[in-house]
């Protein structure tokens, strides 16, 4: 049993691949930060390409200009602006700085454009987007590291930037300015601070024995003098990729050690070069290992039958990449993505509490242990109405009818939740403004106001009070079919309305009933296993989740500013099947109650109704539709992103998993283009790495994938569409929706000139 579950685990969820994200300096779209005046650009940003490290530097400047409040001072102590890092984007901001008569420093720690000089001889620079031209004056028309330097050195010397020296060690404010501390001597005063010093901090260690012998290396410049050299290279990325296969063109004896057994993140370029050497015999792959000894002949391989590997070697490369200079960060008081700190625990614990009133009293009007709360924590709904009631009364019956209505706590909630999917769905449109997510937004906005909220608490109340359920024909069937309780009772239980949107066993009520409704038996069982399956199968779990579904539309209108805090990594995807319980639970209970109803002698309504209903705290209703579906998938909104409930427990997204598996719609990649910056799994809110599928140039194919178009939108170099396997194209797969260009793509269309550089 425990291997079957084992086996489905992994069919369904475990053999994705599940990469981290790094933290970083938390930051907005223009760089600014938590800590007034200070912006933060470059490869910071996240996007480690030339091209819009200049843009990013430039544009800081340009934008502290335009701010309201900023003025130049004539006050000589305080400066204009300081920038740190004197790389691709501080030299840019630099230059525009100057440019604008701005008081300012520019200081570097070590040498400017630092980073490309630590590159090996040769290394190829790619200058994605091709056609674009970055704000302000820097070109980049080099594709070689000596030439590159060449080009940037002379832009730097033309426009007469120099940095001055120093170590910055935090930044704090001081009244109306900002106090740059340096490790040595007196602090600088300056009114905004652009922090550009990249994401190359102190270099990763293995933490084992011999690490500190001369031998050991953390960065290869040229590969010549290793000629004849027995070289161990330890690393999976593309510098240490990049390393071993210049070490083994050079005529050294390379070894390459990788902790794991395949790689994820290097170029296709770099992996194709690397398997033709292997195949060559001029290196060789140690996969699955770490280094566990290196002494001054020989390094100890450790794999998974044991450390039985000793390799004969006279120097090491470690490349297994650099901190990002966090501390600095931490130091500034400025916020680090992923870190949790008081305040989130605080607001956090705000968020819960106020869900857990919230859902309670949306429930039933009474939060638990009623009686030990203040009234004001219970308030009755129909209470805000009572001086309408007169005119309720001049209405008649449908006035009557609809008094009735918003006396329920679930008017005023669900009137909130439209609000907010509006409000936040506007937001949302002018954030990312690309057609798809225009389309989407809007069609989740009309689902969630006309038939989640307008049809059952305006329209049927209408229809019900004009005796269209009463009188005869096709309207007293419907009314008996749908807003029954199946036992002879008024059609007018509107609320049932919300299963022609929300399918079983996301919305499990109108099954789990005393009486059998069939026409929501056969309707539930229509939509949940033939309708959804087939949308499925042609356009992804996607289609439903991110066009349709109501936990949905929150999640992608309120959570969008959120949805880079989703946790990424192996055991947060293990937790994916969390869903699997709920929606079993959910089978277990439809199983009962079915069974109940053929076999009514047998006890089974009382188990039915303890599962649902009565079973202390852990019954279906207060469990799963209150705690996971309510406080937990809502509290979690501004902490963990939007989609906690829909990826983690939601039944019907569980199910949908299932069908996922067989579903023709991909996310397709141009594996040439990719350039590792893991933006995309960054911001994808399922936990989803779809950079793992990208590098590979693989169709992206985990099941969690709700069609948010995030990764696609915010992929720097285009790389990204939304397909479907089967109908070959010039492209080689179908495309699903031919206009959803990246936001930084449409960026660089914006300033496309007809120059190649």
């Amino acid at each position: 049993m425990i291997s079957l579950i084992k086996s489905y685990t992994y069919w369904l969820h475990g053999k994705w691949p599940a990469g981290s994200v790094e933290k970083a300096p938390s930051a907005n779209d223009d760089g600014n930060c938590n800590v007034p005046g200070v912006r933060i650009v470059g490869d910071l940003t996240g996007v480690p390409l030339l091209k819009f490290s200049a843009d990013t530097g430039a544009r800081a400047v340009q934008e502290i200009l335009a701010e309201k409040n900023f003025s130049k001072r004539k006050d000589a102590k305080v400066l204009d602006l300081v920038i740190i890092g004197a790389g691709v984007s501080g030299v840019s901001a630099a230059i525009e700085a100057k440019k604008a008569g701005l008081n300012f420093q520019l200081y570097e720690s070590a040498e400017a454009f630092s980073t490309i000089r630590n590159f090996p001889r040769k290394k190829p620079i790619f200058t994605y987007p091709t056609d674009m031209v970055p704000a302000g004056e820097m070109r980049f028309r080099a594709t070689v590291k000596e030439e590159l330097l060449s080009e940037l050195s002379a832009q730097q010397a033309v426009h007469g930037i120099e940095p001055i020296p120093a170590h910055i060690d935090r930044i704090e404010h001081d009244g109306s300015v900002l106090k740059l501390h340096f490790l040595k001597g007196e602090p600088a005063l300056a009114k905004r601070v652009i922090v550009a010093i990249g994401r190359t901090g102190n270099f990763r260690k293995l933490n084992v024995p011999g690490e500190g012998l001369d031998k050991v290396s953390n960065r290869l410049i040229d590969s010549k003098g290793f000629a004849g050299k027995r070289v161990l290279v330890v690393g999976g990325g593309d510098s240490a990729l990049e390393a071993a296969i210049s070490l083994a063109e050079a005529g050294a004896s390379v070894d390459l050690s990788y902790r794991k057994k395949e790689f994820s993140r290097p170029k296709a370029g770099n992996l194709d070069r690397l398997e033709a050497f292997s195949r060559e015999g001029k290196l060789r792959l140690h996969l699955g290992t770490n280094v566990q000894d290196i002494d001054e002949t020989e390094v100890t391989l450790c794999g998974d039958s044991g450390c039985d590997e000793v390799i004969p070697n006279d120097n090491v490369f470690v490349l297994i990449g650099r901190e990002a200079p966090l501390d600095f960060f931490r130091r500034s008081g400025i916020h680090i993505s992923g870190e949790h700190t008081p305040k989130f625990w605080l607001t956090m614990a705000g968020t819960v509490l106020f869900s857990i009133w919230l859902y309670h009293w949306k429930k039933g009007g009474k939060l638990p242990f009623d009686g030990h709360f203040p009234a004001w924590l219970n308030p009755q709904p129909g209470a805000l109405f009572i001086s309408l009631h007169g005119w309720w009364d001049t209405v008649g019956t449908f006035g009557n009818t609809l008094k009735g209505a918003v006396s329920e706590p679930s008017f005023y909630y669900s009137l909130a939740y439209c609000v907010c999917v509006l409000a936040f769905g506007i937001r949302r449109i002018r954030r990312r403004k690309t057609p798809y997510v225009k389309l989407q937004t809007t069609v989740l906005t009309l689902v969630q106001w006309i038939p989640l909220f307008i049809l059952p608490y305006f329209v049927l109340p209408y229809l019900g009070a004009n005796g269209v359920f009463t009188h005869g024909g096709f309207g007293q069937w419907f009314g008996e079919t749908f807003l029954s309780n199946g036992q002879g009772t008024a059609p007018d239980q509107y609320w049932r309305a919300f299963g022609f949107v929300l399918a079983w066993p996301l919305f499990v009520f109108n099954l789990f009933t005393d009486a059998p409704l069939w026409g929501w038996l056969i309707l539930g069982f229509i939509q949940t296993f033939v309708i959804i399956p087939l949308i499925v199968w042609r356009w992804g779990k996607g289609a439903y989740c991110g066009w349709i579904c109501s936990c949905g539309a929150l999640a992608e209108t309120m959570g969008d500013a959120h949805r880079q805090k989703m946790p990424h990594g192996p055991f947060w995807n293990k937790l994916n099947m969390v869903g699997q319980g709920v929606l079993a639970f959910a089978f277990v209970i439809l199983a009962v109650r079915i069974t109940g109803w053929v076999f009514p002698s047998t006890g089974l309504n009382t188990l039915f109704k303890s599962l649902l209903y009565t079973l202390p705290l852990v019954n279906y209703s207060y469990l799963v539709d209150l705690w996971m579906a309510g406080v937990m998938g809502v509290a979690f909104y501004f902490h963990f992103s939007g989609r906690v409930w829909c990826r983690f427990a939601c039944p019907l997204a569980a199910l949908m998993h299932i069908y996922g598996r067989f579903t023709r719609f991909r996310i397709f990649a141009d594996k040439d283009k990719c350039i590792s910056c893991n933006i995309c799994t960054s911001v994808c809110h399922q936990g989803i790495d779809v950079m793992a599928f990208a590098n590979k140039g693989k169709p992206m194919e985990d099941p969690e994938c709700v069609r948010c178009s995030a990764c696609v939108q915010s992929c720097p170099t285009g790389v990204l569409s939304f397909g479907r396997l089967g109908k070959k194209t010039d492209d080689g797969f179908e495309k699903i929706f031919d206009t959803l260009p990246a936001s930084l793509v449409q960026l660089a269309e914006r300033r496309k000139t007809p120059s190649k550089h």
